[in-house]
């Protein structure tokens, strides 16, 4: 375990709630902080100290950690009037495991070097389900010291931690994790309209696609909830469509072309305007389905 230092957790929403959690059940002093304070409840009646401010979070804490939705929030977060490098000591460690851009990631760790605090960049990939289960997947970039430093922390969190190294990097990363999920997923919603189409029991047919070549994460995970019409979110729409616009902006500065993931983009913008924003990312089939004149 860490020695055991103050940790400070900004973000509890799906995933953040069930992250710092885990922390908390090994024992870990927690000092929370999130925008709606009935979201950090669950962790307070635990034993968890509630904060009124990124600030008074990194205050207590020597290591800050951070998962909130827009790269909007994140930069409020850390450069804010009461934000984390407003107050923060030095020799701390900040870990944003935001999906977001990664020259913000930059950012913060040149300006975490200038107060004397190392930067993590550490986005997450799992869903809820992987939060709940302390499985994710998580991408890291940033000093090596740091990374060092907070790696058996993220090993409560996740179980796939792959260091991808300076500061940005676990964020490319992350960007090339959704470019996959996003034709990965289209694939999916497309494979179970055709079925519906072609008159198959669907959870016959994803039993035997899903033991071949086929078989991945979004197959096994969210394909059974379409089926079941619980479209819950473990990722919201509306955070996806960010994430794609993060990439697609990365890819027009290195004059890169994705026409796959433009597609996608365009099509779960569709999904927010018919009002599924707040749904999760497999109600990409509604948009589908409307298209193609199918009635759920």
């Amino acid at each position: 375990m860490t020695e055991k230092k103050n940790i400070g957790w900004i973000g509890t929403g799906v995933m953040g709630l069930s992250m710092a959690g885990h922390l908390l059940e090994q024992g870990y002093q927690l000092f929370i902080f999130n925008r709606t304070r009935e979201k950090a409840e669950p962790l307070a009646s635990r034993g968890a100290t509630w904060c009124d401010s990124p600030a008074q979070v990194a205050k207590n804490a020597s290591i800050i950690f951070t998962i909130v939705g827009f790269p909007d929030d994140v930069e409020e977060v850390y450069f804010g009037q009461d934000g984390i490098f407003s107050k923060i000591n030095a020799d701390s460690i900040v870990v944003d495991m935001t999906t977001t851009s990664p020259s913000l990631a930059v950012r913060i760790a040149e300006e975490g070097k200038a107060k004397g605090v190392g930067a993590v960049d550490a986005p997450v990939s799992g869903g809820d389900v992987g939060a709940k289960n302390g499985t994710l997947s998580i991408m890291v970039g940033g000093d090596k010291q740091s990374v060092d430093t907070v790696m058996p922390l993220l090993e409560i969190m996740g179980k796939n931690i792959v260091y991808e190294g300076k500061a940005g990097s676990g964020q490319h990363t992350k960007m090339c994790n959704q470019i996959t999920i996003a034709g990965t997923m289209i694939g999916v919603c497309e494979s179970l309209l055709y079925g519906h189409k072609a008159g198959l029991d669907l959870n016959t047919m994803l039993e035997a696609i899903s033991g071949g070549a086929a078989g991945c994460w979004t197959l096994n995970n969210l394909a059974p909830r379409i089926v079941n019409r619980n479209f819950d979110p473990g990722f919201y729409v509306e955070h996806f469509i960010k994430d794609m616009e993060i990439a697609l902006a990365e890819a027009r500065g290195m004059n890169l072309c994705l026409p796959g993931l433009a597609l996608v983009h365009q099509l779960y913008k569709a999904v927010e305007a018919q009002g599924h924003g707040r749904k999760g990312t497999h109600a990409l089939s509604l948009a589908l389905e409307h298209i193609s004149n199918i009635q759920s």
